[in-house]
């Protein structure tokens, strides 16, 4: 490597004192003489004919293939956004498409006519101007007007989002890790138990380090597979990742966020559309939103990936009602329970009616 990085320095050495050694024959070869008038040393005017005409019909083609490919890849846009923070993010994106297309091609335009209107010609003389100090305010103070606002716009947006939550939003917390989302929600207490990233233990199902001396953890509840929200109410998602970076992203809610590493961040939306009236708007019985990680976290990254269900509020409060808290799905992490709430935590723990009903003294027998 160390050659190699030498041999490219002595080429770019030797190329820099060729180039300079050649910019020296062509200004000494353009050089006019003091009292006698400049003669023009540049291409003969069929090429610049044929140039300038190459110019506009390559800007021609261009505007053709631009409008074609946009008006074809349409059909591959988003939906309309299922969020109400999503439409004011898809109001100013297509407001600043739209400033920056019309100035794409007015600029690019004037660029390619000028080079065909103002091509050579031996019987015009150009004008040379030093400075036009109007014309340099304009054309920065308004391009900078244009994108302060542009800028402003969607910090508004971007401060709304990311701000404090309503008192009334749905808490949910969502975990990274290589390569699957884990999600947990407060259960009926509506307070999430602590957690702490070396309580992390797969082996004894505490993925995320949930602290069981803390009794807000005993009806916490999780998920690996759907992430429910209900419709019409704010959620306030809590974002972390227990390994490297991840990237929570639900495009037609159009959230997305960074998961990082010991910096847990967090983003809030309102949903308003349940998957059914997606599926319905869309004509498509296997539609489902979705959350994908935006982040590459290795070589696993494409299948990271888990299902988003917008219900209901009714059906959204039936479904929690149906989920188990983690302590009784495994029991075994009533070990990690202190003695002082053990009784308490019993509560969440499912009793076989089997084994109540059997007999204190199995050793019992019946005599005469």
């Amino acid at each position: 490597m160390i050659y190699i990085i030498a041999i490219l320095a002595i080429l770019f050495v030797v190329l820099t004192f060729k180039v300079i050694s050649q910019t020296r024959k062509i200004i000494n070869k353009n050089k006019v003489q003091p009292g006698t008038d400049s003669e023009y040393l540049g291409a003969p005017d069929a090429s610049n004919n044929f140039n300038a005409i190459a110019l506009m019909a390559f800007w021609v083609l261009a505007v053709i293939g631009i409008v074609f490919s946009y008006i074809h890849y349409s059909q591959f846009f988003l939906p309309e956004a299922a969020s109400e923070h999503g439409k004011r993010t898809d109001f100013w994106f297509w407001v600043s498409m739209s400033i920056i297309t019309v100035a794409f091609f007015l600029v690019n335009t004037f660029l390619f006519l000028f080079s065909y209107l103002y091509r050579h010609n031996p019987k015009r003389r150009a004008t040379f101007s030093t400075h036009n100090n109007t014309l340099e305010i304009i054309w920065t103070s308004v391009p900078a007007v244009v994108m302060t606002g542009l800028v402003l716009s969607g910090l508004v947006v971007w401060n709304d989002i990311t701000s404090e939550a309503p008192e009334d939003a749905e808490v949910i917390e969502i975990t990274g890790r290589q390569f699957a989302w884990m999600v947990r929600y407060p259960g009926a207490d509506g307070q999430f138990g602590k957690s702490n990233y070396k309580l992390i233990d797969d082996g004894s199902g505490n993925p995320i380090g949930v602290d069981y001396t803390d009794a807000n953890s005993f009806d916490d509840f999780f998920n690996s597979t759907e992430l429910h929200i209900p419709k019409g109410k704010p959620v306030l998602l809590k974002i972390k990742a227990r390994d490297v970076l991840h990237s929570v992203f639900i495009p037609h809610m159009r959230v997305k966020m960074d998961a990082v590493p010991g910096m847990p961040t967090k983003f809030w939306f309102v949903a308003d559309k349940s998957t059914a009236e997606m599926k319905a708007m869309l004509n498509d019985s296997e539609f489902d939103y979705e959350i994908a990680c935006t982040e590459i976290c290795g070589k696993s990254h494409f299948g990271m990936r888990m299902v988003l269900k917008v219900d209901e509020p009714a059906e959204y409060e039936k479904w929690k009602a149906a989920q188990k808290p983690m302590i009784t799905l495994n029991p075994d992490l009533l070990n990690k329970v202190p003695e002082n709430l053990k009784a308490k935590a019993m509560k969440f723990i499912e009793v076989d009616p089997a084994a109540a009903a059997a007999p204190a003294d199995s050793s019992a027998v019946e005599t005469k």
